[in-house]
């Protein structure tokens, strides 16, 4: 089960490119969850990417709006 605040902080990885406001604990459950991946960037830095499961999760919380 994930937190308001993770479940925003989700939203964010999605759809915001700078990533480097993101709550390091909501984006640590998000990575215990599979819902999001480190990927290494191109400059060397990682970058949280949302997974296939992340993705789902997210088309399921719009499907309830």
């Amino acid at each position: 089960m994930l937190t308001p605040h993770e479940v925003a902080t989700l939203i964010l990885v999605k759809d915001t490119p700078n990533h480097a406001e993101l709550d390091r604990a909501a984006l640590d459950a998000l990575l215990e969850h599979q819902l999001v991946s480190l990927e290494e960037s191109a400059s060397g830095h990682q970058r949280p990417c949302i997974t296939v499961r992340g993705g789902a999760f997210l088309s399921a919380v719009a499907r309830m709006r």
